[in-house]
Formats: structure tokens, sequence, C-alpha cells
């Protein structure tokens, strides 16, 4: 997956935009929903990553299958996964990672948000 490839999924999910908030690291892109952070990525570093909010017990069982999926770099490393892009992971299973990654934030909004946003 490309750095293009990668922010097109980040962006193709309902109400996502792309914010750079941090002064001290610029070029970290935040992937927000109703502006909750559900992914980071340095869209310009190689080898590219992607952290991205993931279900505990998923996170150990992704840890455990992929080398490439990590604990989450400088976040709670109960709920965050650091994902490298190198080619191990099939595009597919980082587009499912995003889209988990929605639905658990977006699963913390209210419900009139949840409702608006098609996240039930």
């Amino acid at each position: 997956m490309t750095p293009e490839e990668l922010r097109a999924c980040c962006l193709r999910q309902n109400g996502a935009w792309e914010d750079f908030p941090f002064p001290a690291n610029p070029g970290l892109s935040t992937f927000k929903v109703n502006g909750r952070i559900f992914a980071f990525s340095s869209l310009d570093e190689a080898p590219l990553s992607v952290s991205l909010k993931c279900e505990p017990e998923i996170a150990l069982r992704l840890r455990a299958t992929y080398p490439a999926v990590r604990p989450g770099w400088h976040l709670n490393k109960r709920h965050w996964n650091t994902v490298t892009l190198d080619g191990s992971l099939p595009d597919r299973a980082v587009r499912e990672m995003v889209e988990d990654s929605w639905d658990l934030v977006v699963a913390g909004l209210p419900r009139w948000e949840r409702l608006r946003l098609g996240g039930g």
C-alpha cells in the first residue's frame, strides 16, 4: 500500500478528514472522525506505517499473527497497533484494520452522531 492509497483509505471512511495538529511533528497526518483520531501516519516516512485503534483481544491476535503489527508506538499499547506497510500484510487486511479503527471511534460517539455517520 502506498502513502496515497493509505490516505485515500482513511479518507474514504464516512465523515473522515485529515489534520496536522502537532507543531512538533508537522508531517504526522491524523485522520479523524467527529474530532477524534482513528489513524496516525507519517506518510512521507519509509517504511510507511500507520497506527490504528483496535479491540485489545484482536490487537493481541494480530500481533501474534503478523510481525508487521506491533503495539502502538507512543500510544496506549492495549488499544492501539502500529502497522508497518512493508508488503507482508495484504492491502485488504490493512483496509479492514482502518475500518475497524473508525468503527471503534464512532462507537464511542453519542447516538445521534453514530446515526449521522452510519455507525449504528
